[in-house]
């Protein structure tokens, strides 16, 4: 009763979300909106289609490279890998367009990826806030986009992915995308407002969710385009509400992970498992998530549906991270946890400024525009 009565207060949710993580969430559609207006006045300097896409970045500033990755996994010829490391893979040359993401444009593994993509001739294209990034793609006449700033850069979300839909298409790698973006744009608004904190916990769906998975470990399972959906789901559990998370993928799973359950005993009592879902599955999906299902929820796991919404690939994959986003925040607001400070990356984040790596990147960097 005290959980509801927390959901359903406004002055608790204020006062336990103090920087207002859920407004993000409140507005999604607003922040694509913005971040498709943004997006078509950026300067882009790509005259020919190249041969593989990478996109580099680390956490909030990567997943989407990973949605990219999975919208268009059959709608382009071109290959997109997404890479989380300090330099780029062996087959990378000027034939590769490489997106540099950071939103802050101060994460150290980014920048090392952009001073190994400028000597390797690569087509570039930076996004960020501001920082070093931008600072040296101005001097080194590398193509960027500024968005805004001032948010946690896993609610930047809309600005660090829509763009990258954007470019694609105007280099003719994919056809228009404006009436994709115009029905996810709506498909958010509705879902925003059915989730919104003025709907009571029992008319919504989000916060129905954050309560029934709360004291749990929750396993997101995705599959095809939800992929990368589920890796948001899982990452939004960390960051915004504290607490362990994983995330896992049809059909893969079915050859590994389902057998973790086979004699976990009391160990099952510690997870839920929340199933990613489309009206439009595909029959051979649709019948490895059922049987999963039944398989899992007869060892007594918790388990659970998020079900997306609209017909359109990109309104479906968003509609169900907005679903993610409000219930990690509910359920930090439940576990009493401000959702928007992440203290032990800053922590890390200045331990690793100590070594003075990054100021090596930058030195080099330094050098290369001195040129």
């Amino acid at each position: 009763m005290r959980q509801k009565r927390i959901l359903d207060t406004s002055e608790e949710i204020k006062r336990i979300d103090k920087s207002s993580m859920l407004s993000f969430c409140i507005e999604a559609s607003k922040h694509y909106g913005e971040a498709a207006k943004i997006a078509e006045i950026a300067s882009i300097s790509i005259h020919f289609e190249p041969q593989t896409i990478i996109v580099a970045g680390m956490g909030g500033s990567a997943i989407g490279g990973e949605l990219l990755k999975d919208w268009a996994w059959d709608k382009i010829a071109v290959p997109i890998e997404v890479y989380r490391e300090y330099s780029l893979p062996a087959y990378v040359d000027k034939n590769t367009l490489v997106f540099v993401v950071s939103y802050s444009g101060e994460t150290e593994e980014s920048l090392s990826v952009f001073l190994d993509a400028i000597k390797r001739k690569c087509m570039i294209f930076c996004l960020g806030s501001g920082g070093k990034l931008l600072e040296f793609a101005e001097k080194l006449d590398a193509p960027y986009l500024r968005i805004p700033s001032g948010m946690p850069p896993r609610a930047a979300l809309p600005y660090l992915f829509l763009p990258m839909i954007s470019i694609i298409g105007r280099i003719g790698l994919v056809s228009d995308v404006n009436p994709e973006i115009s029905e996810a744009l709506k498909v958010l608004k509705q879902v925003s407002s059915e989730n919104s904190p003025d709907k009571p916990l029992r008319d919504n769906f989000s916060k129905m969710l954050a309560t029934n998975i709360s004291g749990s470990v929750p396993v997101v399972c995705g599959f095809e385009i939800y992929r990368a959906v589920a890796r948001r789901f899982k990452q939004q559990f960390n960051e915004n509400s504290k607490i362990p998370a994983k995330c896992e993928f049809f059909p893969e799973l079915n050859h590994n992970e389902i057998v973790g359950w086979e004699e976990a005993g009391e160990l099952s009592k510690i997870f839920s498992a929340i199933f990613i879902r489309d009206k439009d599955e595909r029959e051979e999906i649709h019948h490895r998530i059922e049987a999963t299902q039944k398989l899992i929820h007869a060892k007594s796991l918790r388990v659970f549906e998020v079900w997306s919404r609209g017909s359109g690939r990109l309104a479906k994959m968003l509609s169900a991270i907005c679903i993610g986003d409000f219930a990690s925040v509910y359920l930090a607001i439940l576990r009493g946890v401000d959702p928007t400070p992440v203290k032990t990356i800053a922590l890390l984040k200045e331990k690793m400024r100590q070594t003075g790596i990054k100021e090596k990147i930058i030195r080099e960097l330094q050098v290369l525009a001195a040129r």
